[in-house]
């Protein structure tokens, strides 16, 4: 049993997160009928580790309070150190409630007291401290440095000497003793350099770049915080790629999995049982030929009433996975268009943006200017407009100021061309706006759909028309293109159309196309006022 937890957590800290959630589930399953609180609590602190690693951060703060509840049925305080120690990183790192994080790490401190183990000690006093001086309470925060500080060299973690010495820097920034700050912030960009240790570098990188600047130094300043900016950007940059190659991962389409098998399984033994009554029967009809026939219809419509039940019970719950797969694949596109467009907008045109305000600075400065500054302003200036038609792409500002109605009328415009031209035709008041998900939603289906007429209809007038109908959004769409019968609908259903199909269902809305060849196409859809 603790060979099992022991080997979730092994895969935990490999990162096979799959496969130690599977094991730590089957050993919570046990230990829940042993009822022994300390492997429950254990698995759950297992299980909340798991989900840290998955950067599911409340998830992970969910299953830490779980596994605090039978810690606190226990007699075990280093089981209780770690639990309250992690919850105190979630609080203080994730979530930057600090007056939470210090609580627990209080919690914590006093088990590792109780267990007299200084490393323990030294490494929860490291965050704090951290803590304390995040918040500006410098002096109430010194104390545990110091404790770091004397029992550092005997009880300390090799790969916690860049971030110690940043914290000594932080505190004699805050004490105007410069020299000091200056060495041990220098001490923690050369440990965290020598450990490779990239969050705990970008964190020194950052703090000396603000103490520099406090001071004056404000060029090495600049450098410093370039240098955090570059490694902040790759740590995001391998977040991302970790997150991408985790995606995978879905714990809730293995519940509807496990349903599916239970209801094959449950349909098996009763066809086995229909198969023995049909037997039974068969040796009745030796006796009563009639009323064994009679007996035998009968039975034999139940087993085939329940075998369709059945049946069609499997089919309705493989439709409603394939259906929660598609949603979740789009709600995630959808989530990340926004947080891409955002971080666009916000991060890299802000950044261009000042590096061409500091070059447009520079060149006022020097009269003489250099083939290679002008160059470099255009490319700042055409790097900073591509950056904000990507931005504008991925979501449409006009949609986020004003709303899916005026962000439809423009839509249409800017897909009307010589070729076919969109007109726009809305009964609802243009200032009307609905709640933000359902706008985006609405928003890139009607996108879509536009975009097939473009590609496929061959029409030279498209029309969209809105209207709002008790508390429901109706939307028509109708073009004069080539169009399809009705017995090729199934062949033009591809894959794009269940998306949309799948999206409308998702929002108890319901999606009708109607088509006759040569005669265009119209599209109906409406879906109820979130």
């Amino acid at each position: 049993m603790l060979n099992l937890v022991n080997a979730a957590t092994v895969n935990m800290n490999n990162e096979s997160y799959e496969k130690s959630l599977i094991q730590s589930r089957t050993a919570l399953q046990q230990a829940t009928l042993l009822k022994d609180n300390a492997l429950i609590a254990l698995t759950y602190n297992t299980i909340g580790g798991n989900f840290d690693g998955l950067f599911e951060y409340e998830k992970a703060l969910f299953y830490y309070k779980k596994g605090l509840i039978f810690a606190n049925k226990t007699n075990e305080p280093s089981l209780k150190y770690f639990i309250y120690n992690n919850l105190g990183n979630i609080y203080f790192f994730d979530k930057k409630e600090y007056k939470k994080g210090i609580y627990h790490y209080k919690k914590s401190l006093a088990f590792s007291a109780q267990l007299k183990d200084t490393t323990k000690m030294v490494f929860t006093k490291i965050n704090m401290a951290w803590a304390y001086f995040d918040i500006k309470k410098f002096d109430e925060g010194y104390s545990y440095l110091q404790f770091v500080n004397n029992n550092f060299s005997k009880h300390g973690d090799e790969s916690l000497k860049s971030i110690s010495n940043m914290l000594n820097g932080m505190y004699f920034c805050h004490k105007k003793d410069t020299k000091k700050a200056t060495r041990f912030f220098e001490n923690a960009v050369k440990f965290g350099i020598e450990e490779e240790e990239k969050s705990d570098l970008s964190y020194a990188y950052l703090e000396y770049s603000r103490f520099l600047k406090q001071n004056g130094a404000y060029k090495n300043a600049y450098l410093f915080l370039e240098k955090y900016n570059k490694l902040t950007e790759e740590i995001n940059s391998e977040e991302k790629i970790k997150k991408a190659r985790l995606a995978g991962i879905n714990l809730e389409l293995d519940e509807y999995k496990r349903e599916i098998n239970k209801i094959s399984n449950t349909y098996k033994s009763k066809e086995t049982y229909w198969i023995e009554q049909q037997s039974r029967n068969k040796k009745i009809v030796i006796l009563v030929l009639t009323l064994s026939l009679l007996v035998f219809v009968i039975f034999y419509a139940f087993s085939q009433n329940e075998k369709l039940k059945q049946y069609n019970r499997l089919k309705e719950i493989q439709s409603k996975v394939q259906q929660n797969v598609i949603n979740a694949t789009i709600d995630g596109q959808e989530s990340e268009r926004k947080k891409i467009a955002a971080f666009l907008h916000d991060n890299i045109s802000a950044l261009l943006s000042s590096a061409g305000m500091h070059l447009n600075v520079f060149s006022a400065m020097n009269q003489n200017q250099s083939d290679e500054i002008i160059k470099t302003k255009y490319i700042l200036e055409e790097a900073h407009h591509k950056v904000r038609d990507l931005s504008h792409e991925l979501m449409p500002s006009l949609l986020v100021r004003f709303g899916l109605l005026y962000a439809l009328d423009d839509l249409c415009e800017k897909n009307s061309n010589s070729k076919i031209k969109f007109d726009y035709h809305n009964t609802i008041e243009t200032h009307t706006r609905f709640e933000e998900a359902f706008e985006m939603k609405l928003f890139f289906i009607v996108s879509e759909l536009l975009n097939n007429i473009l590609k496929h209809s061959g029409a030279n007038r498209a029309k969209l028309e809105t209207s709002l109908e008790n508390n429901q959004l109706f939307v028509k769409i109708k073009d004069n293109g080539k169009g399809f019968d009705d017995l090729q609908q199934n062949s033009t259903d591809g894959y794009g159309i269940n998306r949309i199909k799948a999206r409308i269902n998702n929002m108890n809305g319901e999606f009708i196309i109607k088509s006759r060849k040569n005669q265009g196409t119209t599209i109906k859809l409406h879906v109820p006022i979130v």
